[in-house]
């Protein structure tokens, strides 16, 4: 199951392409837009980064009212 994930293309969140790929363990990199992002090691997004996402979201939007 790893070397699927790790082995597969994931969507660019800057320029919205399936073009990301794993270059090294937790460093990948979109061959569309050329940028590099930090992510986890076998998926580009990890289960705990979305949770931290969403809370620094929801702690903007309770700031902004």
């Amino acid at each position: 199951k790893m070397e699927i994930t790790q082995h597969s293309r994931y969507e660019c969140t800057f320029c919205g392409k399936s073009n990301v790929r794993r270059t090294a363990v937790a460093i990948w990199k979109c061959g569309s837009c050329r940028r590099t992002v930090a992510g986890g090691a076998w998926t580009l997004s990890t289960s705990y980064a979305n949770q931290i996402r969403s809370n620094i979201r929801r702690l903007r939007e309770l700031r902004d009212q």
